[in-house]
């Protein structure tokens, strides 16, 4: 009896022993995040992005508001080639992300095709923001009158057809010729695009108001 009574004792002293005994897993190591330039194996990275010559004299104008931004902000160099007439962005050793040098090139792109400073900033402060572009042939081959027209039927009378679609759908168009460029999120380019394709294709404006109002407000329950 008294060895019976003993044994469970010593099960439980050899238990105690080797919990004593079993050393601490180790600690994980703590790595600092890596910067851009170090992600790059030390290699500095380029965009070029071209001035077309009817963009030469506002990006003149706005430089300073286009260059404080990208240099302070995204800490991304950025500098003007006269001889190319490009835009040059280049990383540097204190640049935070790698993912600044693209939507600084996205940012300098999308005022080379004709929206504001003030628009197209929002492409370095959103991550979800894009530039969708398409021309009116890729709709509907028109030519002469016809074309006119439908460029007409797209901006409407003082811009008020354009002014309303992009307050309804919180996007911003510009109308070059024949090719339209559309800023905004994903789900909000699909449906002025769609509105501006119904126009090309004849609908009168009342008609893509209407459906317009009924899309919105179908996308406000959502969210």
């Amino acid at each position: 009896m008294a060895s019976q009574e003993a044994a469970p004792m010593t099960s439980m002293e050899i238990e105690k022993g080797s919990q004593a005994g079993a050393s601490l897993p180790p600690m994980k190591p703590k790595f600092e995040p890596l910067k851009a330039h170090e992600m790059s194996d030390g290699k500095v990275q380029f965009r070029k992005v071209s001035v077309p010559p009817h963009r030469y004299t506002p990006l003149k104008k706005a430089w300073m508001e286009i260059y404080t931004p990208v240099y302070e902000q995204m800490k991304v160099d950025i500098r003007m080639n006269l001889k190319a007439r490009k835009v040059e962005l280049k990383t540097r050793s204190d640049t935070p992300d790698i993912s600044n040098l693209q939507k600084c090139g996205d940012f300098v792109h999308a005022f080379m095709l004709g929206f504001d400073v003030i628009d197209a900033v929002a492409l370095l402060r959103l991550d979800d923001l894009y530039v969708d572009s398409f021309e009116i042939k890729d709709v509907k081959t028109l030519r002469g009158e016809h074309l006119s027209r439908a460029i007409g039927r797209l901006s409407g009378k003082g811009g008020k057809t354009k002014f309303a679609i992009e307050n309804s759908t919180k996007t911003r168009i510009v109308i070059a010729d024949t090719k339209i460029h559309i800023l905004g999120s994903f789900l909000n380019i699909k449906v002025a695009r769609d509105s501006l394709c119904s126009l090309i294709l004849g609908s009168p404006a009342a008609k893509v108001y209407s459906k317009l109002r009924a899309v919105t407000a179908r996308m406000a329950e959502k969210f």
